[in-house]
């Protein structure tokens, strides 16, 4: 029987050409037939050579593959199709019809499919209970998993794994865009979907690519406003007598400058003991292990955090706690009280997206503030007073310095006083060159 075998990188079916990882396929022709395979390995569009249907010498994929190993692999393939085709016609002498050809085929190839298919739903909770044990989440972390999950069985409850496609994927990001989600929520969303789908192919799960190459943009992603307070507001606020009947709100205060001035979390400032902190050397520090990282750090104690721990030194806080914390529900809506009070109102402009709708909202600042606003000032303040930025990173606990970036760029102050060093450089020449 004649046929003739064709290696090709598979087009998109839809959009733009793809050029990274792609796909490699084997198109198969015989008796008027013709019959596409996927070979199971991915190259790059310019690592492959056109003109002699291979990867190019000395190139590699994503999978660290390498030209030898994927076009030996491919030769094999075009093996077993020859096996395959002879084997038909000397058996049934017939030729087979394309659907045969290509169960003939994976079988010969070691592809017959698993007899039971999980679901997608059962392979999800299974990915959150591995990936939640590995990477030691926090119930924050499975409480966003789990909204997730409720959102995704909303939108397909009967979905079969291997049978997602980039138009059901497209189809669930319409759906939380109805459903009024904001462009940041779905954009996180997708993100957990390509980590499950990840996960699934390297665990034999799945067998597509959709964590590969469906990877939607949103618009104002990169726009979100970062709350904090300016060191004025800041200081004002850590100084402000609040009234008579509204005195207990200095307490919700004092806790949240206290992160303000050492770049704590919620979590972890809700935990300080007096033992955590050290005043034994010249300057004191508190030394504690993160709830959410779980990393220790060391952090130096500034002269206002000291203050504040001394405020309530001999205070006895239930479970032996260093300050006066409350839940985290009951700061956030008190700070806002205090920070009204205290008169933290500069007009803010919130602007987001929807699908490709903006929205804006212009509110005072006391109502945007939460106590996670306590790090965000730690990290605006410390930049804007120069700081190098390892040297934060290292009280914060931050490891990636792409995390670093929103702060750095919306701290006004720093970009106009380096601004103006260009407004005196000639005449700091000028006088350099008199002396």
């Amino acid at each position: 029987m004649k046929f003739s075998i064709k290696y090709q990188l598979s087009p998109r079916t839809e959009g733009d050409r793809l050029t990274e990882n792609v796909p490699i396929r084997l198109r198969v022709s015989f008796a008027g037939i013709r019959v596409d395979l996927r070979s199971g390995y991915v190259i790059d569009a310019e690592k492959w050579d056109n003109n002699n249907a291979c990867v190019k010498i000395g190139a590699k994929n994503s999978f660290n593959q390498t030209a030898g190993e994927i076009n030996r692999a491919l030769t094999n393939l075009s093996s077993i199709v020859e096996e395959v085709l002879t084997r038909f016609e000397l058996d049934n002498r017939r030729t087979p019809t394309a659907k045969e050809f290509k169960a003939a085929f994976d079988e010969a190839a070691g592809r017959k499919k698993k007899e039971v298919t999980p679901d997608f739903f059962t392979v999800f909770d299974k990915f959150v209970v591995e990936a939640g044990t590995a990477n030691n989440w926090v119930p924050a972390t499975y409480t966003k998993f789990s909204s997730l999950r409720k959102h995704l069985y909303a939108y397909m409850p009967q979905q079969i794994l291997n049978q997602l496609t980039k138009e059901k994927l497209q189809g669930f990001v319409k759906y939380l865009q109805d459903a009024g989600q904001m462009n940041t929520t779905v954009s996180k969303y997708m993100s957990y979907v390509r980590w499950f789908l990840r996960w699934a192919c390297n665990n034999g799960y799945y067998n597509g690519l959709l964590h590969e190459q469906y990877k939607p943009r949103f618009k104002g992603i990169d726009c979100k406003e970062v709350i904090f307070l300016s060191w004025e507001e800041l200081q004002h606020f850590l100084n402000y007598q609040f009234p008579e009947n509204r005195s207990s709100l200095s307490c919700v205060r004092d806790v949240f400058c206290f992160c303000c001035f050492t770049g704590l979390r919620y979590s972890d400032v809700a935990r300080l003991r007096p033992c955590d902190v050290k005043r034994t050397t010249n300057k004191p520090f508190i030394s504690i292990v993160t709830m959410k990282t779980e990393d220790r750090l060391h952090i130096e104690l500034n002269k206002y955090a000291l203050q504040i721990l001394d405020k309530y030194k001999n205070i006895h806080f239930p479970k032996g706690l260093a300050l006066p914390v409350i839940s985290n529900a009951k700061m956030n809506e008190y700070l806002k009280e205090a920070a009204e009070i205290a008169g933290i109102k500069e007009p803010v402009r919130i602007v987001f997206f929807k699908g490709n709708k903006r929205y804006e909202n212009v509110l005072p600042k006391c109502e945007l503030l939460t106590t996670h606003s306590g790090r965000k000032t730690f990290i605006c303040n410390a930049i804007r007073l120069g700081i190098p930025t390892n040297v934060i990173m290292e009280w914060t606990g931050h490891s990636d310095y792409k995390a670093m970036k929103p702060y750095i760029k919306i701290v006004d102050a720093v970009k106009e006083e380096n601004m103006s060093k260009f407004d005196t450089f000639s005449e700091e020449r000028r006088s350099n060159s008199k002396k």
